[in-house]
């Protein structure tokens, strides 16, 4: 008998059990877009929680519904980014239609990616 799993989702840190051994009962049964797998492929993330896969489910969707802004006139504001004081945010739409992780560790990555620590 296979044993589950407890693991935390790398996107929002909630706990869950892993039953990979339950194919009826795991995670990764939530049916997603052809889209959305395509995506989940180029991402650094391991397995994550079922609400997170809805959630990329949905953005991916929402992406197909804009074009990357190709010149700072095209930025909406709320959409693409917010204001944080003077410096703009970009939200995980702006990230996933930009297409590619740039690696920077940004708040909203949607591409997984966690800068490591270095120690000196």
């Amino acid at each position: 008998m296979m044993k589950h799993e407890q693991k935390s989702c790398p996107h929002c840190g909630t706990l869950f059990e892993c039953k990979v051994g339950d194919v009826r009962n795991f995670q990764c049964a939530i049916s997603l877009s052809p889209e959305t797998k395509s995506f989940l492929s180029k991402t650094y993330y391991d397995c994550l929680c079922a609400s997170c896969l809805i959630h990329f489910d949905k953005l991916v969707k929402e992406a197909e519904k804009h074009r990357f802004p190709s010149q700072k006139d095209f930025f909406i504001e709320g959409l693409h980014y917010y204001k944080e004081g003077s410096a703009w945010v970009f939200t995980e739409l702006y990230h996933l239609l930009r297409g590619h992780c740039c690696e920077n560790g940004c708040r909203h990555c949607v591409y997984g990616f966690k800068k490591k620590k270095v120690r000196c």
